[in-house]
């Protein structure tokens, strides 16, 4: 395709640094570009201004014949929208054919959260006279006390919390910063692990590493680190659900709106920059609703 790699690498670099977009943004549009390569090498189409609306069904109908669910088919065909945006903008080419694509709505889904039974499990397993034990206990608290993404709680530092107020410094997406405020429990086991756990782990590379999580040699933690934490905390835990941290983030959400908080305070600290976005946790959980509708409804119960 002619210059295509060129114009993929200009519209890699808008996005760095006109859109402040995160690594995993970036890969993501770089995976749906190549993605999109391979499709009109494959239909022998070698020149840019040569793609109209006809190629794009073509395209469209490529990913549905793969079964692909209609959240990543939207997902590609923003990617390409966006894309071609950016060409249109540059003058490379003179109209988006993507804009004529409606993109297919994607099915409502409830997230997946735990129960407050099943999420207490995971703060009884950990051994909190061994620093990867109080590591892992700092952890589970801060996913679960603040809502934060995985990509946030790896790139915390030491200098990002005031125990003062109560508040972690976080870097969201786009690089945008918020506060947000952690409870107690989130306070005692980070208070133990910056001063045990964490010195202890220091030690073993001799460095004086800013970030806040740290893995068994001394370093800063990975999101894969992460994950592989909470699996182990899963399985120690006998807990037959599937757990993810971001399912973590779910129940964070899901059990704040239960308990009464206002959908704008979850939007502000999810760091969500859009209510849509933070509705899709609206729902409620069988016991909440139940509740709700036996303290609520006249002849919800006796009234003997």
């Amino acid at each position: 395709m002619e210059r295509f790699g060129e114009y993929q690498q200009l519209f890699t670099e808008y996005l760095q640094i006109e859109k402040n977009a995160s690594p995993y943004t970036i890969e993501y549009y770089q995976h749906d570009l190549q993605e999109f390569l391979s499709f009109l090498l494959q239909e022998g189409i070698i020149v840019l201004q040569d793609i109209d609306q006809q190629t794009v069904r073509l395209f469209l109908t490529t990913l549905y014949d793969r079964k692909l669910s209609r959240k990543s088919v939207s997902r590609k065909i923003s990617s390409l929208r966006t894309f071609y945006k950016f060409l249109e903008r540059e003058e490379i080419v003179d109209s988006n054919p993507f804009m004529v694509i409606t993109l297919p709505k994607a099915a409502k889904t409830i997230p997946g959260f735990l129960y407050e039974e099943e999420i207490e499990k995971l703060f009884e397993v950990n051994d909190l006279a061994d620093p990867l034990g109080q590591r892992n206990q700092a952890l589970i608290e801060i996913l679960y006390g603040t809502g934060i993404r995985v990509s946030e709680c790896q790139q915390l530092r030491i200098r990002d919390i005031d125990f003062s107020i109560g508040t972690l410094l976080v870097k969201g997406k786009g690089r945008k910063e918020r506060y947000v405020p952690f409870g107690t429990f989130a306070e005692k086991a980070l208070q133990v692990y910056i001063q045990d756990g964490r010195r202890q782990l220091l030690e073993k590379n001799g460095t004086n590493a800013e970030a806040l999580f740290l893995n068994a040699r001394g370093n800063s933690i990975t999101t894969r680190g992460i994950r592989l934490v909470l699996d182990k905390m899963v399985e120690k835990a006998a807990l037959t659900v599937n757990v993810h941290p971001h399912k973590i983030r779910h129940t964070f959400a899901t059990h704040m709106l239960n308990e009464g908080a206002d959908l704008r305070t979850v939007q502000e600290l999810l760091g969500h920059e859009n209510l849509s976005t933070t509705q899709i946790y609206t729902h409620v959980t069988k016991d909440h609703l139940r509740n709700i509708y036996l303290n609520s409804h006249p002849r919800a119960k006796s009234r003997e």
